[in-house]
């Protein structure tokens, strides 16, 4: 998500990267946020629906732009949507941070495709 010019190609490269910048694609890019934001909210152990969306009402710069361009919390929406089919998959047990012998359950991508939002 951040390769996207020419002048981050040597931040590209440390990282093990050596390919030309990725096009910016808006919808590809939603697409990238929003899974992003919906696996967060599992690794932190928030599976309950009206939490994550609680929380996500605590972003009110973000409301207010996506109600200005899309007339509604369409990020909201896309990440509820991407939270459940996520915490409908199988799990994978992951050691916890601070203590490794606690383990905590995590939605198992390693088969994930991406979900089609619904517009």
């Amino acid at each position: 998500m951040t390769y996207t010019a020419w002048d981050l190609q040597a931040f590209a490269r440390d990282l093990g990267y050596s390919g030309a910048p990725f096009t910016w694609d808006a919808a590809r890019r939603l697409q990238l946020r929003c899974e992003l934001d919906a696996l967060y909210f599992h690794l932190y152990g928030i599976s309950d629906r009206a939490d994550v969306a609680y929380m996500l009402d605590t972003f009110p710069i973000v409301k207010r732009n996506d109600e200005r361009v899309y007339g509604e919390f369409r990020s909201k929406r896309l990440i509820l949507q991407l939270h459940e089919a996520m915490g409908k998959l199988p799990k994978l047990l992951v050691p916890a941070p601070m203590n490794a012998a606690e383990a905590y359950p995590v939605p198992d991508l390693r088969g994930w495709r991406g979900l089609r939002y619904t517009e």
